[in-house]
């Protein structure tokens, strides 16, 4: 699996990495072009060059890092499947969280996008879920993002990551609701 797109020591791999610091702590909305370009040793000259504006930055990283997390998450799921839909949910929710958390990527991956409404991780949480029309992924992606907001925010890793674990599916009721929602 690749790591990472530009090389690190160009200007836009400085500021992509810097952007991941920033956006992986900070809303969106409170870090400035002036800070990321700064902190990446370049001009803002070079932040538009690159990448056209802040939110043209956001989402090269916030792709970049929602691959990564996916990639990760399909595997959980898939390492779990035979032990029922319940166990693959909450294994890739685990596993994503534990690499949103180690990397950094809080805010990042743990805030709703600014500008766009489309939301891969619970996209892929609800085909996991076996689809239907119930909002499975949906629910589930929400309680995993307020997961790593908590910690953002100052709750310890460890107690955030515990609530996570405590999710489960009766399979059972989720076969009935989706056969009731006409799925």
């Amino acid at each position: 699996m690749r790591e990472w797109i530009p090389v690190s020591t160009s200007p836009k791999g400085r500021l992509a990495l810097r952007a991941l610091e920033d956006f992986g702590r900070r809303p969106f909305q409170d870090v400035t072009v002036g800070e990321l370009a700064a902190g990446a040793g370049v001009t803002t000259g070079s932040l538009y060059h690159h990448f056209d504006s802040k939110l043209g930055l956001y989402d090269f990283v916030r792709a970049e890092a929602e691959r990564r997390l996916l990639d990760r998450m399909e595997g959980a799921a898939a390492a779990r499947a035979g032990d029922g839909v319940s166990a693959a949910l909450v294994s890739a929710l685990i596993v994503g969280f534990d690499f949103a958390a180690g990397q950094g990527f809080l805010r990042l991956l743990g805030e709703a996008h600014p500008a766009r409404d489309l939301d891969p991780v619970a996209d892929l949480l609800g085909e996991i879920g076996r689809g239907g029309r119930l909002p499975i992924g949906r629910v589930l992606a929400a309680a995993w993002r307020a997961a790593l907001v908590a910690v953002a925010d100052g709750e310890s890793p460890p107690r955030a990551r515990a609530v996570l674990e405590l999710l489960s599916l009766d399979e059972e009721a989720l076969s009935r609701g989706i056969r009731r929602s006409g799925g």
